[in-house]
């Protein structure tokens, strides 16, 4: 007698395509694949770039996206979403239809630009990644996107603090905020990242009181780290989906991080900023 097959749980990455590898969906993949879970992919853009730099980028249309989502939701047992470039308002909002009565985790790296300083989002753009963000469990950000999701200038720790703080007003399915601190005080030698949360039971108190996490690293000097905000919250993304702790994903995930930049030093791919080398990881 046969013995049905148990569906096992599986990630769905939503991000745009970098055909240099080096980001985007592609590093999404290779991350949950390092990491031993299953994701699926739906397309939200197509780009021409390489590790110089992004030339162009072509959102789809957004019931193309919309389609790819909901294809992937009615097979597979998705229990974990990961967004990384939406591409378009009018992608955000059909993402927004569709995540809206989804009842897993929602992880959302709110992407705004490139290693190589290229900009992915045009203001136009920002009032939709807020709404889509309203349906999101775990944001990502760093501190440029931290800026854009509180409307508040973070030039400091403690500011970049207080903005989190307001995004748990604003978005009421906000579980955590994972703030990636590389791009904070960038001539520290060591990196920072937060995880950071409401107390328990506070999360109708206005403002609530807030729980901080704090993981240190030394800053590693790499020409190699196109691909990190998208590797760091897949990996966080893959360890929420084993492990259903917020704080462990947080630790095991920046430890990854520092880890995937560490052994990608030292090599070269491309003649611009180079992608992290995820294969590295498996030796």
């Amino acid at each position: 007698m046969s013995v049905p097959a148990i569906q096992i749980p599986a990630a769905l990455s939503i991000a745009g395509s970098d055909p240099s590898g080096g980001a985007g969906i592609q590093a999404d993949i290779k991350t949950f694949a390092i990491l031993g879970v299953y994701c699926g992919a739906a397309i939200t853009a197509l780009t021409t770039q390489n590790t110089l730099g992004v030339s162009s980028y072509m959102p789809l249309p957004p019931d193309f996206v919309k389609k790819q989502v909901q294809d992937v939701l009615d097979d597979l047992r998705v229990t974990h979403i990961k967004i990384g470039m939406v591409g378009s308002a009018g992608i955000a909002d059909a993402l927004c239809e569709i995540l809206r009565d989804f009842q897993g985790e929602i992880i959302y790296d709110p992407v705004s630009g490139s290693s190589a300083g290229d900009s992915l989002v045009m203001e136009k753009n920002y009032a939709a990644i807020k709404r889509l963000a309203g349906h999101c469990t775990v944001l990502t950000p760093n501190i440029g996107e931290l800026e854009i999701l509180s409307g508040c200038r973070c030039r400091d720790q403690n500011r970049a603090i207080e903005a989190a703080k307001t995004l748990f007003s604003l978005y009421p399915r906000l579980k955590a905020v994972c703030l990636t601190g590389g791009h904070l005080n960038m001539k520290s030698e060591i990196v920072t990242d937060f995880l950071i949360q409401p107390a328990a039971g506070t999360r109708k108190k206005e403002p609530p009181p807030l729980l901080i996490q704090t993981a240190h690293h030394p800053r590693i000097s790499s020409n190699n780290t196109h691909g990190t905000g998208c590797s760091f919250a897949s990996a966080f993304t893959a360890y929420l989906l084993k492990t259903n702790n917020l704080s462990t994903s947080f630790t095991r995930a920046s430890s990854f991080l520092d880890r995937l930049i560490s052994k990608s030093a030292g090599h070269h791919i491309g003649h611009g900023t180079g992608p992290l080398l995820h294969h590295l990881m498996i030796r």
